[in-house]
């Protein structure tokens, strides 16, 4: 087992990934940029190195310093978390090179999942389904009639990307030409890399994904689903394990082509194998390379720590389980809490004035803030990940409400109001998920505002409370500074 271990991340992942070392006896190291100089991560670890200015090109994704870092600490391993470097091919060639163990899987594997179009040839070679569509797209003509044969709409995808970031719906021919421009631009610019290509955009699809686990002695397990159909613009928003429309003949199929995903590709620690489930047939959508931001539902249906197995795998030690021990108990729900208008989804930066958080039998917060620290505007908007666990999906919507109303932050605009109205959506309670759940039901907004009102309310009497106990205080101050400014005047005529 390794000694010392780097955490090339921030935020709550990072925290996640240090508390899984100190159980396993593992010294950590943290990477900062300047913006996160107060940061909860940096203070949690074993030691701590600022490693640039607040940007992530100069910072987070900046290699040779996070290499030098690694030489410097004695760090014999490197945990990338999520995003940033996680599925970056070259840094994990640096780690290499430095004779550091990346926590994940070889730059080979990451290089053939990092490019869509890439890996749709892969699985169709290996008769794994996947999504009608076509190869590189340069052509606009092509284009359309490619378009035409699968049927519209369509979906453009960048090859590169990644998180739903650049993805566009187009229902028409006409559209067409200017959406292909306007996707490879983003690409361009999020990616470094404008290649796009085209898939069928299914009707009412459900986003199921299956993790799985593989060791360096060739042996592969997946630990069953998760449903992520709750999406915003393609970015998940409530995930949840297993899936309501699971059963065990489904879960079988699905979790086999998973597996047989992993082999195609000589895969070896943590991944995730995202489908897309419609009208009983489910399609290879794409493969991440890393641990998933929705991990934790996972790990509270199985009570299997993932994060811990990723870190012995990379030291070597095979999978203590096998295929037959990985059972799902009781059901798992996530609510991601980020600082955004719960409206608009758009990032709400600035200083939590006043944090409580919630906690009782069944809930568990994976988060990296605390009262008086400032979210920065560089990065994901993430605060927190919500967790509850029940014997039912209907316990764990429950506890789930129960948490959302104990959970307070003030200061930035946060999504809480958005869970709270999810979390009482007739539709949701029943299970009828499909990644356009939003644009079909948008009674969800009607309420969002109502808690939004509620919320507000909320924050004015504490802020009320607040400022009287403030008055209160500055009252007594002022008495105490009184007494002692009359001692010692006192003290200065007997002088």
């Amino acid at each position: 087992m390794f000694r010392k271990l780097l955490i090339a991340n921030r935020g709550e992942i990072a925290i996640r990934i240090m508390r899984a070392c100190k159980e396993l006896g593992i010294s950590t190291v943290a990477v900062h940029s300047e913006a996160d100089e107060n940061a909860l991560f940096k203070k949690y670890a074993d030691e701590a190195y600022c490693i640039g200015p607040p940007s992530p090109l100069q910072s987070y994704l900046n290699i040779d310093r996070i290499i030098e870092v690694a030489e410097i600490s004695g760090a014999e391993a490197i945990h990338p978390g999520y995003g940033f470097l996680a599925e970056n091919a070259e840094f994990v060639r640096a780690c290499e090179g430095a004779g550091i163990k990346f926590v994940g899987p070889s730059s080979h594997s990451i290089e053939l999942m990092g490019s869509k179009i890439q890996a749709r040839e892969i699985m169709e070679r290996a008769d794994i389904p996947v999504t009608p569509g076509s190869g590189a797209i340069t052509d606009v003509d092509l284009a359309v009639e490619v378009a035409k044969e699968i049927g519209f709409p369509v979906l453009i995808k960048p090859s590169g990307g990644g998180g739903g970031i650049g993805m566009t719906v187009v229902e028409n021919s006409e559209d067409l030409p200017n959406a292909i421009t306007s996707t490879q631009q983003t690409a361009r610019s999020a990616f470094g890399d404008p290649t796009i290509y085209l898939e069928k955009y299914l009707k009412n699809p459900r986003h199921i994904e299956f993790q799985i686990l593989a060791d360096e002695q060739g042996d592969f397990v997946h630990l069953c689903e998760r449903e992520c159909s709750i999406q915003r613009r393609h970015q998940k928003l409530i995930e949840e394990s297993p899936s309501p429309v699971m059963t065990q003949k489904l879960r079988w199929k699905m979790g086999h082509a998973a597996i047989h995903v992993a082999i195609a590709v000589d895969y070896v620690n943590a991944g995730t194998i995202e489908f897309l489930y419609s009208e009983g047939d489910f399609y290879f959508m794409e493969m991440n390379t890393r641990i998933q931001v929705e991990h934790p539902v996972t790990e509270m249906v199985t009570g299997i720590d993932l994060v811990k197995d990723q870190i012995r795998i990379a030291a070597g030690e095979p999978l203590s389980y096998t295929q037959d021990e990985i059972n799902i108990r009781g059901w798992a729900m996530e609510c991601r809490i980020n600082a955004e208008d719960p409206l608009e989804f758009t990032p709400s930066p600035g200083r939590i004035t006043a944090y409580r958080s919630p906690g009782g039998p069944g809930v568990r917060l994976d988060g990296g803030v605390y009262m008086g620290y400032v979210i920065p505007p560089y990065y994901d908007s993430m605060i927190s990940k919500l967790v509850t666990w029940g014997r039912t999906r209907a316990d764990a919507i429950i506890r789930m409400r129960r948490a959302l109303l104990e959970y307070l932050v003030m200061g930035p605009k946060t999504n809480i109001p958005f869970h709270k109205a999810m979390m009482t959506n007739e539709a949701f309670m029943r299970g009828e998920l499909t990644t356009h759940f939003l644009d079909e039901h948008p009674e969800v907004f009607d309420d969002t505002k109502r808690f939004i009102r509620t919320h507000e309310s909320l924050e004015k009497r504490l802020t009320e409370i607040f400022m009287d106990k403030r008055v209160k205080r500055l009252a007594e101050d002022e008495k105490r500074i009184a007494a002692v400014a009359a001692a010692v005047f006192s003290t200065m005529k007997e002088v």
